[in-house]
């Protein structure tokens, strides 16, 4: 599959999982745009063209742990972080318990955020998931129960 198919396909859904990961959507775009761009010009040197997909998905993710390192750096010498506040037309579409939820996944450690957004959003298996993120099947899947159990105790579920 080449860059642009795999784009035309893909790229609503990527842009999607940024912006879970970042919570803005200049960013969001701005990371999806930066890994498509860069899979493009290395194109040549992926080993395995059918794993394009796979390696954007890592790419995107990858921007988002800058982003997100780079706020962070900004954030120990500014004000401290707001989260971003929903607006009424957001609130109204989503739901009170998809917001719910979308706060409390917001609030997990990174690793497990990542594993239940590509495992439960994008509908991946976990072999999938865990080639994305570039770590075994086996602490994929355990990654995904801890973040489950974690986000259920967010959310005051029984377990």
């Amino acid at each position: 599959m080449d860059v642009a198919s795999i784009f035309a396909e893909h790229h609503v859904g990527l842009v999607r999982l940024a912006l879970i990961m970042l919570g803005d959507q200049a960013s969001a775009e701005d990371v999806v745009q930066e890994a498509f761009a860069r899979t493009h010009a290395g194109r040549s040197r992926l080993r395995d063209p059918g794993k394009a997909l796979t390696y954007v998905r890592s790419a995107v993710l990858n921007g988002c742990r800058s982003v997100l390192r780079r706020r962070a750096t900004v954030l120990r010498r500014a004000v401290p972080y707001e989260p971003p506040v929903w607006s009424a037309e957001s609130a109204a579409m989503l739901g009170e318990e998809r917001r719910e939820v979308l706060l409390a996944l917001r609030e997990l450690p990174r690793r497990q955020r990542e594993a239940l957004t590509l495992r439960y959003y994008f509908d991946l298996t976990d072999q999938e998931v865990a080639d994305t993120m570039r770590i075994s099947a086996g602490t994929a899947r355990s990654t995904i129960a801890r973040g489950l159990a974690a986000l259920g105790r967010a959310l005051g579920e029984e377990s």
